[in-house]
């Protein structure tokens, strides 16, 4: 990825003729440095290894200080809560590189691209347009100007000092938000209208690495000599990203700005309003959804003529309905993580209804799967099997390796570059069912060794072909969906999602996935012994969502922060 140079940033904005100059440079500069390293170490990159391997060795005080991109959701739901829900530009930004299993962390290790800028800049400016045109003005602007074709810096002032506290997630500097004063000033007169004038600059302001970026600030812990911990506005927006998906709201940037938030009752009672508030399910859908990577459903699709049934529409449907069914069990119902392994309830839309073979409903309703259906979890849903199956079959490795890697966070290594797939991509056609087909792994030593780890999982699903149909028969010949777990053998499905339900690397995972996602950081980097206390207390807290999330930002590795390489501390700088 080819990070831009000032003078293409500049030419890049200057053929939309709306932001003024001298803002554009601020912003190139800015972008230019903000981008010139990672704020968090990279799978495969020579610096992770070594951070990974001194995390085992020596106790680190928190997680690393992190620069990382917004992500398209996160810019719009700030933009829905700050404007309301009709200011919601399509948004859809270049994919970032998944790290320890998430996205969110990628985030920490990307740069900024010409298509990409051009990307916020629309996006920026689509709504400017919107919040200040004749429909919106009136309630979102607080003040009227004196005129409407000229400038107005006190109004402008008023304006923008209240949204740039929003999007900024701290207060606006006094030297900042005179530039975006006369910048509205010199566009109002200009163009003879003061709202024009006001949308350019809230399109600068839009566009500013302050508001397209998460730096993080720290400073000394005065309750920890020798330590840092985040800055209070710093705190504030690791809290809102992590728990609403969102920048800070007006009461979370009070508490910051009153120092409530570096108290111990202060910082309770500040998570037990986020907790509470129904904006948790929005934070929730986006950890699931980047935990169970669910935006690979963006590239999906299945050979038409032999899943008819599974279209675009199926498609969209399938991720959605998983995300329903996790954040209603463990946010709404509040129930055991472990649960969404064997649970029967979930939700059904028309389109999915078809796939599963039930009546067709319109919209979305909740249905519960009778108990003598072989439904039930997550693992029986059209997202889980359909996702990690080949476009014209099922697939028992990729769905044994799915299990491994993304609920229980085992890594299985990749296949050798010399291994000779001819067998399973030109199978023999006597061959009826997945199950003899995939045992050619296990006569290859090269194989064997991960193959068991996968397939025998992954085989336990093959009553579902790979758009997730339930069958009974392959090709004529019965399915057999027995196999086995880490020594638990069983019958059927419903004997794998009884020992997924019970296997204690499950829940464990969970909490390494959402600590790691709410830092921005791989759990590698938090001490060994944190995380054996992390599990113990979710495990005495029944296994729910709400407590665990509590504990994590309650503990002093969720504020307290460390420098991590070099690059880090001039990325980081140049944006506070």
């Amino acid at each position: 990825m080819r990070l831009l140079k000032t003078s293409e940033i500049q030419s890049t904005f200057r053929a939309k003729a709306r932001v003024p100059k001298y803002i554009l440079a601020m912003l190139a500069a800015t972008v230019l440095v903000s981008c010139s390293g990672p704020a968090a170490p990279v799978a495969g990159h020579p610096q992770t290894r070594a951070v990974a391997a001194s995390a085992s060795e020596i106790a680190i005080d928190g997680s690393p200080r992190r620069l990382r991109l917004v992500t398209a959701e996160q810019l719009h739901n700030t933009l829905s809560y700050i404007f309301g829900p009709n200011i919601s530009p399509p948004v859809a930004f270049a994919p970032v590189t998944r790290t320890d299993g998430l996205l969110s962390v990628g985030s920490s290790f990307a740069g900024v691209t010409a298509s990409q800028l051009e990307i916020y800049q629309k996006t920026a400016s689509t709504a400017a347009i919107e919040i200040v045109n004749e429909r919106n003005r009136n309630f979102l602007v607080p003040c009227a100007p004196k005129a409407d074709d000229a400038a107005d810096d006190a109004c402008a002032s008023t304006f923008l000092a209240s949204v740039g506290r929003l999007v900024y997630r701290r207060p606006l500097a006094q030297e900042r938000l005179e530039e975006f004063v006369t910048a509205a000033g010199d566009a109002a007169n200009r163009l003879r209208s003061f709202y024009d004038g006001l949308g350019i600059a809230l399109e600068g302001m839009l566009l500013s690495p302050r508001v397209m970026m998460v730096s993080e600030k720290a400073e000394p812990d005065p309750n920890h000599p020798g330590r840092e911990r985040l800055d209070a506005y710093s705190l504030a927006s690791r809290l809102s990203f992590f728990l609403w998906n969102a920048a800070p709201d007006d009461l979370l940037l009070k508490a910051a700005a009153s120092g409530e938030l570096h108290t111990p009752k202060g910082l309770a009672r500040t998570v037990d309003r986020m907790l509470a508030s129904d904006r948790l399910q929005d934070g929730m859908r986006a950890f699931f959804d980047d935990m169970l990577q669910l935006d690979d459903f963006k590239n999906l699709a299945k050979d038409a003529q032999i899943y008819p049934q599974f279209t675009g529409l199926a498609v969209v449907d399938a991720r959605e309905q998983t995300l329903r069914m996790v954040v209603d069990q463990l946010v709404v119902k509040d129930k055991d993580y472990r649960d969404i392994f064997t649970t029967r309830e979930t939700f059904l839309s028309p389109s999915l209804a078809a796939i599963y073979r039930l009546p067709t409903t319109p919209g979305w309703v909740p249905y519960e799967f009778p108990a003598d259906s072989p439904r039930e979890g997550l693992l029986t849903q059209i997202a889980f099997l359909a996702s990690h199956a080949h476009p014209g079959r099922s697939s028992p490795t990729l769905r044994g390796k799915a299990l491994r890697e993304i609920l229980l966070c085992q890594i299985v290594p990749r296949p050798p570059a010399n291994v000779d797939f001819s067998a399973l991509e030109n199978p023999d056609p006597n061959v009826k069912t997945q199950r003899d087909r995939v045992a050619v792994h296990l006569k290859n030593p090269v194989c064997a060794g991960c193959h068991k780890v996968m397939d025998p999982a992954g085989l336990a699903l093959e009553n579902f072909d790979g758009a997730g149909q339930y069958r009974v028969v392959e090709k004529g010949a019965p399915i057999d969906a027995s196999g086995s777990i880490d020594g638990k053998n069983f019958a059927d499905i419903h004997g794998l999602a009884q020992v997924l339900h019970d296997h204690p690397a499950a829940p464990q995972c969970l909490a390494r996935r959402v600590f790691a996602y709410g830092t921005g950081s791989p759990a590698s980097t938090m001490p060994q012994a944190e995380l054996a206390a992390l599990y113990k207390r979710f495990e005495a807290g029944g296994y729910r969502l709400r407590p665990l999330l509590r504990n994590i930002v309650l503990s002093d590795d969720f504020s307290s922060v460390h420098e991590d390489v070099p690059p880090t501390k001039t990325a980081a700088a140049s944006v506070q």
